[in-house]
């Protein structure tokens, strides 16, 4: 039972060495022919580095013929960058003859872009389509248009470079322009490549990170007629303004009527009043001596005979009516 101890511990030490030592990934990496030491991988660990994170992307850089000192593959792993998918797009970028060092591949994974989707978006172009966009032509007609814009990544410009959202923008303020500035919608019908000259030729791909290399509308169809119905608008709001002066009129004209009246009420009220005063007058004519009897005979002759001649006269209009 003595023995058992030593084993034990022997055992016990070999599983905590063979754990924190990669020792198999130091095998393999030295048969590959990269050059790392032991305690190299050791001292990754020690600073919270998987090797197996740094190790395997070296090794397939130095498969590829690709020389990349392993700090700066630790150093962009410790800055929270994808090392694999780094040294992946070096080595496509290299197969296809792009231009890319190790500092700008970092850049552009550090900035938050697909560096390996970039360089496969610059050897195959990709194909955007947009969205359907309404334009009006001059002479009030909508068209309805749908482009697809091919498009290749452009490497020195992914670093700040605006994505697929500003190029669609780009290509709908393109499409409208082009259809607003068309005298009629057959024009733009008969030439829809003239969308395609048009946009292309303001350069709509400066400050993104692609390149346009076609435009292309995949369909142009016609909306409805804006024109028509803006005048129809026009028309209808054109009616309720004069409905609403005409409707202005007829109450001025109804408050003057009203105010006539009232006017009128007060001219008979005041010939009433005044004709109440006669009597009055005719009283004191008679206490003062201005008026004598047969002066007062004499008027009511003649008012007599002034109701007989207005009898007689309404009596004459009538006749004539019938």
């Amino acid at each position: 039972m003595d023995y058992l101890l030593p084993i034990i511990l022997i055992i016990a030490f070999l599983i905590l060495f063979f754990t924190f030592v990669p020792v198999g990934l130091w095998i393999s990496a030295t048969a590959s022919g990269v050059k790392v030491g032991i305690f190299q991988l050791v001292a990754m660990r020690i600073r919270k580095v998987a090797p197996s994170r740094i190790i395997n992307p070296m090794i397939k850089a130095t498969k590829a013929g690709l020389s990349i000192p392993i700090n700066k593959l630790e150093a962009h792993y410790l800055a929270g960058g994808n090392v694999d998918r780094v040294v992946n797009a070096l080595i496509a970028a290299q197969r296809a003859g792009i231009p890319l060092d190790f500092e700008r591949a970092c850049a552009i994974d550090l900035a938050g872009r697909d560096v390996l989707n970039a360089v496969q978006m610059s050897v195959n172009p990709k194909v955007i389509e947009t969205p359907v966009i309404a334009a009006i032509a001059k002479d009030g007609i909508e068209l309805r248009a749908k482009a697809r814009v091919t498009v290749r990544a452009n490497i020195d410009r992914l670093v700040g470079g605006s994505g697929e959202e500003t190029i669609i923008a780009r290509i709908g303020e393109g499409i409208v322009t082009t259809v607003g500035s068309s005298f009629s919608h057959k024009d733009v019908l008969e030439n829809p490549d003239l969308i395609s000259r048009t946009v292309l030729e303001k350069g709509l791909d400066a400050g993104t990170a692609f390149e346009i290399l076609s435009i292309d509308i995949a369909d142009v169809d016609v909306g409805r007629n804006v024109g028509a119905q803006l005048q129809i608008d026009q028309a209808e709001a054109d009616k309720r303004i004069a409905q609403a002066k005409a409707e202005e009129r007829r109450a001025m004209a109804v408050a003057q009527e009203q105010e006539n009246k009232a006017e009128v009420e007060g001219m008979r009220a005041r010939v009433i009043e005044a004709e109440a005063e006669v009597p009055r007058a005719i009283a004191a004519a008679f206490q003062n001596g201005k008026l004598g009897v047969m002066d007062y005979y004499n008027m009511q002759n003649i008012i007599s005979d002034t109701r007989m001649r207005d009898s007689i006269a309404g009596t004459q209009q009538t006749d004539k009516k019938d």
